[in-house]
């Protein structure tokens, strides 16, 4: 284990992907509410998916999300509270995340949109994702993409593992997210935009984007910590909160993922998607997607990475604030140049989710002991 004394001081960290739940559903989460389980997890910016209700496919909505953390960061100013989170929004690729009309990227790119994405939906339409590559390409801009094709997908909610099997659940299988991956890849070479797979969940999956950056292309991903930590096998109930998308894989995968971050091939990102109590307590089969993450985030990689894989504390953090910056558009690469600074100290604890900020408790590690903890400092 690595020895961290009284603290480690590093760039702040980059959480280039989180649901806020607002406008649509902030009785699960809002904007405030986010800013403050990122504050209190030790992450010093975070980028905002789209998949709010309106969609986040105007410059009226970036415009709505940046004035909300800007004030959330003045009272935070005023009252004494320390540094505040930076906030970045994704905006959709395709108009209402419905895949098919090309959103109005030049004037989203314009209004400070810090990539594009549909994340939670998968653009199927060749010619509509060849579009809005296309696009973004000549504005310099990345496009991220939700790597599970729905077709293929076809209902299910789980890998194949030995609880889906002995529960008859329909499970994902792995072609899901890897012909997603070669359709997108194939793309990539056709017009030279940047691309980035989100929260990569398979051994194939992490293969064909190490082919890819050897080829020279510019594409990235990232893993999460749920898929880093946890594995298909370990689920043992019917219990949602161990339901996400895409769905967590097997030990192999879970092996190949840390090896991918080992080798600076995927950087860290944590898919933070709150849920109330009545969305994520009906089973596997009715249940919604998705665990929150932000207040755990930098323990649990720090727990994989560095304590049982033995991965240096200085490029663990790299995958937190250096490769993230590789997919950010200039405005928001401007907007994160003075950030707070992320302190990681040596100080165990227990996960108890009804301590936490966010306003929801979705997640699989209540009771678990995680070895450090982070905070925001000035930089």
């Amino acid at each position: 284990m690595a020895e961290i004394g009284q603290g480690m001081i590093f760039p702040g960290f980059i959480d280039v992907h989180v649901h806020f739940r607002d406008p649509g559903m902030v009785c699960a989460e809002d904007t405030e509410s986010g800013l403050a389980a990122a504050k209190a997890g030790g992450i010093a910016a975070v980028v905002t998916m789209p998949n709010t209700v309106p969609a986040c496919d105007s410059s009226e909505a970036l415009r709505r999300q940046y004035d909300i953390s800007s004030g959330f960061a003045e009272r935070l100013k005023l009252h004494g509270g320390g540094p505040a989170p930076v906030l970045l929004a994704a905006a959709c690729i395709t108009r209402n995340r419905e895949g098919r009309k090309v959103s109005d990227l030049e004037a989203l790119a314009e209004s400070g949109a810090a990539f594009f994405t549909d994340d939670g939906n998968y653009v199927s339409d060749d010619k509509i994702m060849e579009e809005a590559m296309y696009r973004a390409a000549k504005l310099g801009m990345c496009v991220c993409q939700h790597a599970l094709d729905p077709r293929l997908a076809a209902g299910g909610v789980m890998r194949d593992c030995a609880f889906a099997r002995g529960n008859a659940l329909p499970t994902v299988p792995v072609a899901a997210e890897t012909e997603a991956i070669r359709r997108d890849l194939l793309l990539c070479r056709n017009t030279g935009c940047r691309l980035h797979i989100q929260h990569i969940s398979t051994a194939a999956g992490v293969e064909l984007v190490r082919d890819a950056q050897k080829e020279g292309l510019p594409v990235t991903a990232e893993a999460t910590p749920h898929h880093l930590v946890l594995s298909c096998e370990d689920i043992v109930a019917d219990d949602a909160n161990w339901k996400m998308s895409p769905p967590l894989g097997n030990r192999e995968d879970r092996a190949e993922l840390r090896r991918a971050v080992r080798d600076g091939v995927l950087m860290f990102a944590t898919d933070h998607a709150p849920h109330p109590l009545e969305k994520k307590n009906t089973g596997f089969l009715r249940s919604a997607n998705g665990i929150i993450g932000l207040e755990t985030a930098v323990a649990l990689t720090w727990l994989a990475m560095v304590e049982e894989e033995g991965m240096s504390p200085e490029s663990w953090a790299e995958a937190w604030w250096k490769l993230p910056r590789a997919i950010l558009s200039r405005s928001a690469l401007s907007a994160v140049e003075c950030l707070p600074r992320t302190k990681v100290s040596g100080e165990s604890w227990r996960v108890d989710p009804e301590r936490f900020v966010s306003r929801s408790r979705n997640m699989p590690y209540s009771g678990m002991e995680l070895p450090v903890k982070a905070s925001l400092e000035v930089r």
